[in-house]
C-alpha cells in the first residue's frame, strides 16, 4: 500500500516574484488549479504586471502559514 505524502512546509523560496507554472510546482498541483483558485480568490493572492500573473513569495508563504492554522483549528 503506497503511503501518503506528508506536506512540506514551505520554508525555501526564490527571491524573485513567482509565476503560475512555479505556483503549481510548488503545491504539486496542475496549473489549471493554480488559475481556479484566482478566478475563486481561494488561493495565494496574485497581482498583474501588465498581462501576466505573479506572486510575491512572502505572501505566498503568508497564505500557506493562514491555511496551516485553518486547518489545525478545524
Amino acid at each position: 500500500m503506497a503511503k501518503a505524502k506528508t506536506p512540506q512546509p514551505v520554508t525555501t523560496l526564490p527571491e524573485r516574484y513567482l509565476t503560475p507554472e512555479d505556483i503549481a510546482a510548488l503545491f504539486e498541483v496542475p496549473l489549471e488549479t493554480v488559475y481556479h483558485w484566482r478566478k475563486q480568490h481561494t488561493g495565494p493572492p496574485g497581482f498583474r504586471v501588465g498581462r501576466h500573473v505573479r506572486y510575491d513569495p512572502t505572501t505566498v508563504q503568508a497564505w500557506v502559514a493562514q491555511q496551516t492554522q485553518v486547518d489545525a483549528a478545524a
